[in-house]
């Protein structure tokens, strides 16, 4: 029930995309927002992107603004990170966490995290 699983990790070309999804339960996509985080090597984790579980209201850091799309399959249970016009820069492990309030997420603090899932882009 408060689980969350990613996948769709993965070597890519600069330039290229990727699917993220992270994998979770109807209890969690129902009362928690959902939130996406990398760690790059050597440095701290990052917030990524939000969606809220209330009004599918959404947040991106300005890094990955214009490239990078969050949504949420209520049927599949599952939420998506979309990531276009990858970097090197885009390299780490992401996570999915979820969080009991939108706020909450935007400050990266998580109830429940998944394992994670490396990215790397390079040519």
């Amino acid at each position: 029930q408060l689980q969350l699983v990613e996948s769709g990790g993965g070597l890519v070309q600069p330039g290229g995309s990727l699917r993220l999804s992270c994998a979770t339960s109807e209890f969690i996509l129902s009362w928690y927002t959902i939130g996406w985080f990398r760690q790059a090597p050597g440095k701290e984790r990052e917030g990524i992107s939000c969606i809220s579980n209330k009004d599918d209201s959404t947040y991106y850091v300005d890094s990955v603004k214009g490239r990078f799309a969050i949504s949420r399959d209520s049927a599949r249970k599952t939420v998506f990170l979309q990531m276009n016009s990858l970097e090197p820069e885009d390299t780490g492990i992401y996570y999915c966490a979820a969080h009991d309030a939108f706020s909450s997420c935007r400050m990266g603090v998580g109830d429940y995290w998944g394992q994670g899932t490396q990215v790397t882009v390079s040519s």
